[in-house]
């Protein structure tokens, strides 16, 4: 389609009826298809839960890090003969950060310009010494499908950034008995509230990306068959 004269494809991670489970989503397949498409960015939009109290459900994390607990999941295109080692210190693109940072803000939506995701193989929820063990290391939000994404998307030279909406507490908060662990009717319930939200943000932030890429991302990685 298209939005504000710029082109692009959109791709439901998910399936169209929500039939994947994020640990088999077809990562590398869904990449590979957006790069031979023309994309260059990839703008990701996921739930997630909060790991502070201060990071409320029906607020937006925009991550600059993330930390992978993922396992089993096809990671990388490098399988053989030929072998690379992308640079993924900064796993998610500055450019593209900085323009979803100023699309949510626009929204009125409170916003966090920062802040590191932990990816969850899922499709469970945290055990609470997990999460009180993601707490105490110091990560802001959790979620189920960002890795292998933004690794891929490295790997193929493409920009990706990803803007996290955050659904629940995870297992709680501590010490607040009267919140309560997530479950799937509270994450649904928010994105039902929240989804046009993050429409408007991405409907924004499209029309609003540099033209030019000025970033690092497209000289990382260009994986071949």
């Amino acid at each position: 389609g298209r939005i504000g004269g710029r082109d692009l494809a959109f791709l439901p991670r998910h399936g169209l009826r929500h039939e994947l489970p994020p640990h088999r989503i077809p990562y590398r397949a869904n990449l590979w298809a957006l790069r031979e498409l023309g994309v260059t960015r990839v703008l990701a939009p996921s739930a997630a839960g909060s790991l502070r109290p201060d990071v409320h459900p029906g607020e937006l994390v925009v991550c600059d890090q993330l930390v992978d607990r993922t396992h089993g999941r096809p990671d990388t295109y490098y399988e053989g003969p030929a072998v690379s080692h992308v640079s993924f210190a900064d796993p998610y693109c500055p450019e593209l950060r900085a323009t979803l940072v100023e699309a949510v803000g626009a929204q009125g939506v409170t916003v966090h310009r920062s802040g590191t995701m932990v990816v969850i193989q899922g499709p469970r929820f945290s055990i609470r010494a997990e999460s009180r063990w993601y707490r105490a290391a110091g990560w802001d939000v959790i979620g189920m499908t960002q890795c292998p994404e933004a690794v891929l998307a490295r790997e193929l030279g493409m920009c990706y950034s990803g803007v996290a909406l955050v659904t629940d507490y995870d297992t709680g908060v501590e010490g607040d008995e009267s919140v309560e662990a997530v479950s799937m009717d509270a994450v649904f319930e928010v994105l039902r509230d929240m989804v046009g939200v993050v429409r408007a943000v991405i409907g924004a932030a499209i029309p609003a990306i540099p033209t030019e890429r000025s970033c690092p991302c497209s000289g990382a990685g260009q994986a071949s068959p």
